[in-house]
């Protein structure tokens, strides 16, 4: 067994599995903190890797695509002080350290551990039921629906419809994404026969975000419903029913008539109005 102890975190290694436990310091972030101990299963891991540096240095776990539904979720857009696959490692504790690196790379090389990409999650994901309030929403979802709550910061346009609720078999995707910059991030649901292109700030399936300490948290919302939903390896079943262009076609015209109903109330401004129109009729 391999295990190092920091103020950033435990990681225990026990020839099978890699557990991960965030520290209590308080420059461990909210999100490590919330998310809790991480079970990592030998055969999820593609690599292993230290580095140092002056002051500190780092223990990097790099998973195989498609073994855990927070990194697909995410997609990529962890940053470092919420990255789970991430420790920091004190200056006096390097060759504890490169011990670790040592003993888990053993593993992989015995174990004949592939890195290529795997078709089935092999990380649960966050545990449910959950519930984040960030940005311009509660994001609740118990493993069979998905809960948004609209609070006094969301657009009257998008709050007017009241509490949005998704049944798991309605949504086929998901996707968060940070606020970086001056552009706000989102946490977007992708609902069967009901895609739309509305910026996040009016879709109904989308929550707000900008850029506050617990925007993070909505990724695990979006972990949660990952885990659940098909892999992105999965193929799809030639007997299931493909898109109705007509359908498809419809749906766009009644996103049309909305968009210039916000447009006449004073909603959407001109220039909105006149690329939510043109990103639509290119799709018609």
């Amino acid at each position: 067994m391999a295990e190092i102890i920091q103020k950033d975190g435990t990681w225990v290694f026990d020839g099978d599995a890699l557990r991960l436990t965030p520290g209590r310091d308080k420059n461990v972030s909210l999100f490590r903190k919330t998310l809790g101990e991480l079970v990592v299963p030998l055969g999820a891991l593609a690599s292993v890797s230290f580095e140092q540096g002056k002051k500190a240095g780092r223990l990097r776990l790099r998973l195989r695509d498609g073994a855990d539904p927070l990194l697909h979720a995410t997609g990529g857009r962890l940053t470092e002080p919420h990255d789970p696959y991430q420790l920091i490692v004190e200056s006096d504790r390097y060759g504890v350290a490169e011990y670790f690196v040592d003993e888990v790379r053993n593993a992989l090389l015995l174990d004949q551990v592939p890195a290529d990409p795997v078709d089935g999650y092999l990380l649960p994901g966050p545990s449910v039921p959950l519930s984040v309030s960030a940005g311009d929403a509660t994001a609740s979802f118990d493993g069979e629906h998905l809960r948004l709550e609209w609070n006094w910061k969301t657009e009257d346009a998008k709050a007017a419809a009241g509490t949005r609720s998704l049944a798991l078999a309605d949504i086929s995707g998901v996707e968060w994404h940070p606020a970086a910059g001056l552009e706000n991030g989102y946490l977007r649901f992708t609902v069967k026969n009901a895609s739309t292109k509305a910026p996040p700030k009016y879709d109904p399936n989308a929550v707000e975000l900008w850029g506050f300490k617990k925007d993070p948290l909505m990724a695990l919302v979006a972990a949660a419903v990952q885990a659940r939903l098909p892999h992105p390896a999965t193929p799809t079943p030639a007997s299931e029913p493909q898109d109705d262009p007509e359908q498809d076609h419809d749906a766009l015209l009644r996103r049309l008539r909305e968009l210039g109903d916000l447009h006449r109330t004073g909603v959407l401004t001109d220039e909105e109005f006149t690329m939510a129109k043109q990103a639509i009729l290119k799709r018609m």
